[in-house]
């Protein structure tokens, strides 16, 4: 049996959550099983074996579980992204828009030089837009972006557009 058949059979379907009509894609079952989540985060990385990454951005919060065993795997530095207010050093901010609003990331403006070669990692891919910014985040500090790598993507909502032509690999395709 594939990787990929085992985990999506693990990720459970929550409907209704948040809120009414939204089926909530649980990766919870997939982090309880140390098998699974060794398989998954290794699949991740796989694709980026040889493309000399230097920094894994990890998107707060789910990403950070993916974001971390994946810089270990790829010999890489581990780069936290998250909201506003969350991180103690001098940091970089970009704004990005939401269906209704807006909302910002933040890293720490020493966490990336120029020259670094950077994967950005996040459990979910769906409208593109928190991956957009990440990507914008990086890009500030004149590092280069040798792709993303999700767990999970949401082709209906074709958030894949927003990224290319930088590589988008995601294990498992809703």
């Amino acid at each position: 049996m594939d990787a990929s058949y085992q985990l999506l059979q693990a990720v459970r379907d929550v409907p209704d959550f948040p809120k009414p009509g939204i089926i909530f894609k649980d990766i919870t079952p997939v982090l309880l099983d140390p098998r699974l989540f060794d398989m998954a985060t290794r699949a991740m990385a796989e694709p980026f074996g040889s493309a000399g990454i230097t920094r894994v951005v990890a998107i707060e919060s789910r990403g950070f579980m993916f974001g971390a065993p994946i810089a270990l795997q790829l010999g890489a530095g581990l780069v936290p992204v998250r909201k506003p207010g969350k991180l103690p050093s001098s940091r970089e901010r970009v704004e990005y828009s939401l269906e209704y609003g807006t909302d910002a990331l933040e890293m720490h403006s020493d966490a990336i030089s120029r020259g670094d070669r950077v994967m950005i990692v996040d459990d979910v891919l769906a409208t593109g837009g928190t991956a957009e910014a990440a990507a914008r985040l990086v890009r500030t500090r004149g590092a280069e972006i040798a792709g993303f790598s999700f767990l999970i993507e949401l082709g209906f909502l074709d958030g894949r557009s927003r990224l290319v032509p930088v590589r988008v690999e995601a294990l498992l395709r809703y």
